[in-house]
């Protein structure tokens, strides 16, 4: 059980996050409990619709945004969002199995996602200290100066759904992933 309220019905949740929650059902056919939950504050689910929206137009794919995803989750240990994202990367992003386990571990099995995902990890867990090398190492992969922008903004998405999903203790309304040890 969530340590949050999470509202059953659009309805139950406050006036002004129920125009925000009917657009997320509008457009995934149903209402995950992440943004019920986080319907408590309508400025909190505006402001994540917001930034969820504006990077879907950025220059990342939605594959390399779902191995991120994956690869922030597992370094969180957030098992609602592990549990989102592998639905979603198999689902909507169409990645296999193969792909999804090598996300949770950090890497990508495709050379240039490999560079995004493995760069994510380091600004997650090096809390965006990343060396001059590191920074060399995803350009080189032929990421540009908007790419890694964009990385990093997906890192921090990510970061707080995690967090907002591990604090709330979300109840898990995807099927079950669980993260790996985190250290």
């Amino acid at each position: 059980m969530s340590r949050i309220p999470t509202p059953t019905t659009i309805a139950d949740a406050p006036a002004a996050s129920r125009p925000l929650l009917e657009a997320v059902e509008q457009q995934l056919g149903v209402v995950p409990n992440l943004f019920r939950m986080v319907a408590n504050s309508p400025a909190a689910l505006e402001g994540y619709l917001a930034l969820s929206g504006a990077l879907a137009k950025g220059k990342l794919s939605a594959q390399t945004r779902e191995r991120i995803a994956l690869a922030i989750a597992e370094v969180n240990g957030c098992d609602y969002c592990l549990s989102a994202h592998a639905y979603l990367a198999k689902n909507v992003a169409k990645l296999n199995d193969a792909e999804i386990a090598a996300n949770r571990h950090g890497k990508s099995n495709d050379p240039k996602a490999d560079a995004a995902v493995r760069f994510a990890v380091l600004v997650a867990q090096q809390r965006g200290r990343v060396a001059d090398v590191e920074l060399a190492a995803v350009k080189a992969a032929g990421y540009t100066d908007a790419d890694i922008i964009e990385i990093v903004e997906n890192v921090a998405l990510n970061v707080w759904t995690n967090y907002i999903n591990v604090v709330a203790q979300t109840e898990i309304d995807f099927p079950l992933v669980s993260a790996e040890a985190v250290a």
